[in-house]
């Protein structure tokens, strides 16, 4: 895979017609350049592309193969799936046919000449490994949200001849050699079944071509029909996992009881189930009582005894206790 570069000469002043810094277009995200380099590193340099037989003139004339990929959407995993798309599309590619007789070279379309596909040598495919709480845990194609949550992540291209083409550790992680070695193994096993899926899908593309069916993904869409787009539903057998799931559960501690009784611990407060103390009640109780001794002392006790105050009067009896009251009442005790 190579990468081709544009460069346009034009004459302009210093600081025209200049962004901010911060504004970067022609930059790529570290994810783009991150997979950018291990494609490269599977494809380019494990050689899994017969480059001799691209060239058409010795030292004048060859053919370039470019492959561009578009994430449509990334739900993780994206750099498996990249090198699966990436090597499918080499293996499914057609040039056209060429002649050279002397110095004159001709060039076929495809209607006077079938085009030739590329020599592939072997088919390296990536697989990634996502390890969790410092390697002790082991997961084989991680999600998006794995992804977040992971400590390390190890990648490791191979053919289906078990020849390792490449491998990347990142996240900062130490592995031992044990760890990279049961990877190593479980990659040439999910390696094998991906390239026979990609072998048989290669092979029924071109029984389909040969009798003139419809070919292609555009095409395999019947876009005339109501129920184009609906998603058939599939039985998903489920015994294993509600096995797995009820050995964890029986393993499991037994969840404590839980108070579903409210209990009432002070007026317009409850509380159902185990939790805190509610200090709240403990807090009011500790009001009312001091509002209660500040009241008795400022409390004038009156026996039989009558108040007249202006066109107001006030009659005590059977021993109740009159409080100070504000203005105009205070001192007006006579």
């Amino acid at each position: 895979m190579s990468v081709s570069v544009i460069l346009v000469k034009k004459y302009v002043r210093f600081f025209e017609n200049k962004l901010y810094d911060f504004f970067f277009y022609s930059r790529q995200s570290e994810l783009l350049v991150k997979l950018n380099r291990l494609l490269e590193r599977c494809l380019r340099n494990s050689k899994c592309v017969d480059t001799e037989s691209l060239c058409v003139v010795a030292g004048e004339k060859v053919w370039q193969i470019r492959v561009d990929l578009h994430l449509l959407n990334h739900n993780g995993n994206i750099i498996d799936a990249a090198s699966i798309a990436a090597i499918v599309a080499l293996c499914h590619f057609r040039r056209p046919d060429v002649s050279v007789q002397g110095k004159e070279v001709t060039l076929y379309t495809p209607e006077e000449r079938d085009p030739v596909p590329l020599s592939i040598h072997h088919m390296p495919i990536c697989v990634s490994f996502a390890f969790f709480q410092q390697g002790t845990y082991l997961l084989v194609d991680p999600s998006e949200q794995e992804e977040r949550v992971m400590d390390g992540l190890l990648v490791i291209a191979m053919n289906k001849h078990r020849e390792i083409c490449t491998i990347q550790s990142s996240g900062g992680i130490m592995l031992l050699k044990e760890q990279v070695l049961r990877c190593s193994k479980i990659t040439g096993v999910k390696v094998a079944e991906i390239t026979e899926l990609i072998q048989k899908a290669l092979e029924n593309d071109q029984k389909v071509r040969k009798e003139g069916g419809k070919y292609g993904f555009a095409e395999s869409i019947p876009n005339q029909r109501i129920t184009a787009f609906k998603i058939e539903q599939a039985p998903v057998n489920t015994n294993d996992v509600q096995e797995q799931a009820e050995e964890i559960i029986a393993k499991a501690f037994p969840p404590p009881e839980v108070l579903s009784k409210p209990v009432l611990w002070a007026p317009g407060t409850a509380q159902i189930g185990e939790g805190l103390q509610n200090s709240w009640a403990d807090f009011e109780e500790s009001e009312m009582e001091e509002e209660e001794e500040d009241g008795q002392d400022e409390s004038l006790t009156v026996e039989d005894q009558n108040i007249e105050m202006g066109d107001v009067h006030i009659g005590a009896k059977n021993q109740k206790a009159v409080k100070w009251g504000k203005a105009p009442f205070n001192n007006c005790l006579t």
